[in-house]
């Protein structure tokens, strides 16, 4: 008989393989481990240690073990309707499927006035003052991102002087405590030439765009960011989580 550390390896790899397990999901915890399989601390702890040589997963000191990204392609997936994946930020996700991130600010400043934007059919609306935010993403030293955010410093004041590689998502959960009532997003494509004045992204050649507009709204329906972000089609795909519900269980979840 295999050794039963062998044996849930295994099975979480054939979960990893199968899609049950995304790039960049946690893998069981050591003793969520202890207490799904009625394993020994060791024998869950060599498990995970197994699962990492292997290639399947990487541990983040503090953090867990994360499924890396080992799509051919390496085509990083982006999931709308999550308020889990938006929570955990582009900075933290891509460390967990196993890529540098870094960001360059093209424009950080206050604008006095307040930004709208109409988005699935709706108009939301900031007051001023409105923190703006465009900065590029990388990952592994190549743009992926044009990333473009107002923020509400009525909501959130002082967050100006917060790094822009944090999860904005839970700074406003837990330093502002906001409580967040819905993230509306709609998807587009279109394609980006090397001209075209959007284009950040140092293209040489005609490249399909997703395109991002978002709005997370919160008590009250007061409207605290609204996004418009540009992502590589040629490096993203994009998963859908139908009915989503935002509540208590699954921010404690987070």
């Amino acid at each position: 008989m295999k050794p039963k550390f062998i044996a849930i390896s295994e099975n979480i790899i054939q979960k990893i393989q199968s899609g049950e397990l995304q790039p960049g999901d946690q893998v069981p915890s050591e003793n969520e481990l202890i207490k799904n399989y009625k394993v020994s601390n060791t024998t869950a702890r060599k498990s995970l240690l197994d699962i990492e040589s292997k290639g399947w997963a990487k541990r983040i000191k503090g953090k867990g073990t994360y499924v890396l990204n080992r799509t051919r392609d390496h085509h990083l997936i982006r999931t709308l309707g999550s308020v889990y994946a938006t929570r955990r930020g582009f900075n933290e996700s891509l460390l967990a499927e196993g890529f540098q991130p870094k960001n360059l600010v093209l424009e950080k400043t206050i604008l006095p006035d307040g930004i709208s934007s109409e988005i699935g059919g709706k108009h939301f609306i900031i007051d001023g003052p409105v923190l703006k935010i465009h900065q590029l993403r990388y990952a592994d030293e190549e743009i992926i991102k044009d990333e473009l955010k107002y923020i509400s410093l009525k909501l959130c004041p002082n967050i100006n002087r917060m790094p822009t590689e944090i999860s904005y998502f839970k700074v406003y959960e837990s330093t502002y405590h906001l409580k967040i009532e819905e993230v509306k997003q709609t998807l587009s494509a279109d394609i980006m030439k090397p001209d075209s004045l959007e284009n950040n992204f140092d293209l040489r050649k005609a490249t399909p765009m997703f395109i991002l507009d978002s709005a997370v709204v919160c008590t009250k329906s007061k409207v605290v960011e609204i996004e418009r972000s540009y992502y590589r089609g040629d490096k993203y795909k994009f998963a859908i989580i139908a009915n989503p519900d935002y509540n208590d269980n699954e921010q404690k979840e987070g």
